[in-house]
């Protein structure tokens, strides 16, 4: 009877052993050999500030840059991982993004311009983003309050996002001002 006692005992300490073996191994897995890609890794990271941007693009950047300097707004290229509320037609989308240096709120005044193979397809991806702000979805992830600005410049669309009543820099609402002048406009409030 000791024997079959002693026996009862040791099988969960075995089990566990056992459990514990298995989970080593697979912690020892090989990594897969290529990485998973989504539509977005196919995008030039937008933390890259040396990563050439598209003609287009950079005739919008040149736009904006431009229309902010008439506030006294300075445009600069992003440093750190930035990704705004986003439809699937432009989450897809090859990207840049670039940020307006407010002194008061280092973490705001990022603007995304997003590339399309011609005006049609921005207009379409514009009215999507649209779309989805409205959305479930879209609604939550940004709090109530927040104006987009969605404009479509020839093939590209350009999207700000800002909550009026958390600005922490005057110049925030300048932003806003300044891209309301620019192209065609999709502007929601969420």
């Amino acid at each position: 009877m000791a024997t079959r006692v002693t026996g009862v005992r040791r099988a969960p300490i075995l089990i566990l052993a056992l459990g514990f073996a298995v989970t080593l191994a697979g912690c020892g897995a090989p990594a897969p050999t290529t990485p998973a890609r989504t539509p977005a890794a196919t995008a030039v990271p937008p933390t890259d500030p040396s990563a050439p941007i598209s003609p287009a693009v950079a005739e919008v950047r040149a736009e904006l840059a431009r229309l902010l300097g008439t506030r006294n707004l300075v445009l600069d290229d992003v440093r750190i991982p930035f990704r705004p509320a986003e439809s699937p037609a432009l989450v897809a989308a090859p990207r840049a993004v670039f940020q307006v240096l407010l002194p008061a709120d280092p973490n705001s005044g990022f603007i995304s311009v997003y590339e399309f193979r011609d005006a049609d397809e921005a207009i379409q991806a514009a009215k999507s983003q649209f779309a989805y702000l409205q959305s479930g979805p879209g609604r939550v992830q940004s709090p109530r309050g927040t104006a987009h600005l969605i404009r479509q410049v020839g093939s590209s669309v350009v999207l700000y996002s800002w909550l009026p009543e958390a600005a922490r820099d005057p110049s925030t609402a300048a932003i806003a001002a300044v891209l309301s002048t620019l192209g065609t406009a999709f502007d929601i409030q969420t």
